[in-house]
């Protein structure tokens, strides 16, 4: 005598949870690797402050370390040498935020913002960091 099922089953559904599985890690993967984005340029500490101004959409970094040295577009400058690389930068209708090191001497932003808006650019902002 042969047995015969009244009820077939179905297993292919099965393979929904191994994809579910991988989709879910790749979200949490991507979720938890966007805070570690490294920005691009010279590290300076900057100061904390609790005032902060809204992202600039078209802008330059200038970069200065507690020993000044000034850095514009990943490379080493001198500040006499800025203002010629500023040109280009107000030409292309571009801001500058001037990221300090918190070391650096107060002069020296200063010297620095004032090359920038000698030369036309539109506006000087001063890189931050929010209080912990």
């Amino acid at each position: 005598m042969k047995l015969v099922r009244t009820t077939q089953y179905q297993f292919g559904w099965l393979i929904i949870f191994p994809l579910l599985d991988v989709v879910f890690l790749m979200i949490f993967f991507l979720l938890l690797s966007s805070n570690f984005v490294l920005q691009p340029g010279i590290s300076v500490n900057v100061p904390f402050s609790k005032f902060m101004l809204a992202p600039q959409m078209k802008y330059q970094i200038v970069s200065i370390t507690s020993g000044g040295t000034v850095y514009f577009r990943d490379q080493k400058i001198s500040i006499d040498e800025l203002g010629s690389q500023l040109d280009l930068a107000r030409k292309e209708g571009r801001s500058i935020i001037i990221k300090a090191d918190r070391y650096t001497p107060y002069e020296t932003v200063i010297r620095v913002a004032n090359v920038a808006l000698e030369h036309g650019v539109p506006s000087v902002a001063l890189a931050t960091t929010p209080p912990k």
